[in-house]
């Protein structure tokens, strides 16, 4: 028995390791994404004006910017420390994961496999490797349910509890629900507990209220929900299964349309899995014990109430919620009641085939990762043009840079943001985006300036945009060339179904660069 104890507290200790190493793995690989540009951008500001310029944003309190501005200030902005932060906070939530694993009295063979399912969870890996506050959200949120499961089932920490679910809801709007599924787990299964769930769902109302009315100030400004939402589909059965595979799929995540939605040679087996043994627990559910049931029934409701309550406002709303970003505060529940549920059901054989072809089917899945080419994203191809910019600028000439979409204009920003004698506009009026309801300027932002295809003026300028349709192109040169622009010449980059161009017009007698 002692024997076996070390081994899982050594096991235990490997697997930690494992959970830091497979997010370390790859982390600054590619470049910072259009979220990841407001992040830093938003920290960029001063503290007198970063929670107006975050309130204009609507859907996402400030917490985390806050947070990101002094680890700016800290490390500078390069993009392995960037993503440091998100992967410290990754790091921290196995701390109250564990301890809520033994305030519900877990195994330790059940703890091995719960951190060993999020450890290779391909959302998880992904979601730290992003500069977002959706790792702050999961280890906040696991904080949040270690302290609840004290107070439920000792009555101690409730007001650890309502300090951490402050800074839950202040870091992204999802954490009330978190809220949420607290209360309702009082009122179903402690309700003598009533006068403590009233505070604890009274006090995140009280708390988010200076930040609600900051938000209403900057709605009545112009800003509207719709453009950062509306594109949001509403959840049919394919989002719902692409979300089970998110839930389940290891070490792969699907960061762009071009990539398949899901390794299923590896999922679909998983899920097989997975549902086998919740059918062989539920047929058993008699044979378990009282306590053992109100342990599920506890991990069910966080696990499960997030997804049927996202579900649900996705169809009543005027906007769809639905996303795996925020969702993923289900990740950790799910891991331990899918671990309980695996090691509960069955023969010993039974259950020792089930986890080793879990471990198996996750081995193959980080072999397919690891022999797969990096994948070049269309988006870093406007970094490395954005920095070729700023590399040449001069300081007695201004460089005109125009853009058609604002996904394009934000990234050549970005990367330019800190050269001189660089103008960056975005252009209505060509094509369609594939992305315009997705990508918007973000509000009170004036640095980029807003022009039609008739604005564009000056001897020399640069033209950057991209197009799916063979000879698109064409249209946007001809209606220059009749203004009197000549192009120089130029070689676009094919990403895909995409191309790239960066394509410099002068007006004779101005010559093109060599």
């Amino acid at each position: 028995m002692l024997e076996d104890r070390r081994f899982q507290r050594f096991t235990l200790i490997a697997l930690c390791v494992l959970y830091v190493a497979v997010r370390l793995w790859r982390m600054s690989d590619s470049c910072l994404w259009f979220d990841e540009i407001f992040s830093v951008h938003a920290a960029e500001h001063d503290w007198g004006t970063l929670y107006w310029f975050v309130a204009q944003d609507l859907i996402h309190p400030p917490l985390f910017y806050a947070l990101l501005k002094v680890w700016i200030g800290i490390g500078g902005e390069s993009i392995f420390w960037l993503r440091l932060l998100p992967l410290i906070f990754a790091t921290l939530s196995l701390l109250p994961f564990i301890l809520l694993c033994r305030e519900l009295k877990q195994t330790r063979s059940t703890i091995v496999l719960a951190i060993f399912l999020l450890a290779v969870n391909g959302s998880l890996i992904n979601y730290t490797q992003r500069v977002r506050m959706y790792t702050l959200l999961v280890c906040l949120s696991l904080f949040s349910i270690w302290l609840f499961a004290r107070y439920f089932n000792r009555g101690k920490s409730l007001v650890a509890l309502l300090i951490i679910n402050l800074f839950l809801v202040y870091t992204h709007y999802f954490g009330l629900v978190i809220v949420g599924c607290e209360v309702t787990v009082v009122l179903l299964l402690q309700r003598i507990k009533w006068r403590g769930a009233a505070a604890i769902s009274g006090s995140a109302a009280l708390a988010l209220l200076p930040w609600g009315y900051a938000v209403l100030i900057a709605s009545r400004s112009g800003s509207e929900l719709s453009q950062n939402i509306a594109w949001i589909s509403r959840p049919g059965l394919q989002e719902i299964w692409t979300f089970i595979f998110d839930l389940i799929e290891p070490f792969y995540f699907q960061f762009s349309t071009t990539e398949p939605a899901s390794i299923y040679v590896v999922t679909v087996p998983l899920l097989i899995i997975f549902l086998a043994a919740i059918i062989l627990f539920l047929i058993g559910l008699r044979k378990v014990s009282t306590d053992e049931r109100r342990t599920h029934v506890f991990l069910a409701i966080f696990a499960i109430l997030p997804i049927l309550v996202a579900l649900v406002a996705s169809w009543l709303l005027p906007y769809s919620i639905w996303g795996s970003r925020h969702l993923i505060i289900c990740a950790g529940p799910l891991a331990l009641l899918m671990a309980n549920i695996v090691l509960r059901v069955g023969s010993e054989a039974l259950r020792i085939s089930a986890v080793s072809m879990i471990v198996i089917l996750s081995i193959w899945a980080f072999a397919l990762q690891a022999t797969r080419p990096q994948t070049l994203y269309l988006w870093c191809e406007w970094d490395v043009i954005g920095n070729d910019f700023a590399s040449n600028a001069r300081d007695d000439q201004v460089s005109r840079v125009y853009t058609f979409e604002s996904l394009v204009a934000y990234h050549i920003w970005f990367a330019t943001r800190n050269a001189s004698n660089i103008e960056v506009n975005d252009v209505s009026g060509f094509g369609e985006s594939p992305d315009k309801e997705v990508y918007f300027l973000p509000r009170g932002f004036d640095r980029i300036q807003r022009k039609t295809i008739q604005e564009i003026a000056g001897d020399k300028i640069w033209l950057v945009f991209r197009t799916q349709a063979v000879g698109e192109e064409n249209v946007l040169l001809e209606a220059l060339k009749q203004r009197g622009y000549s192009q120089c010449p130029s070689i676009p980059m094919r990403f895909a179904m995409t191309d790239v161009f960066k394509i410099e017009m002068v007006k004779p007698p101005v010559e093109c660069d060599p």
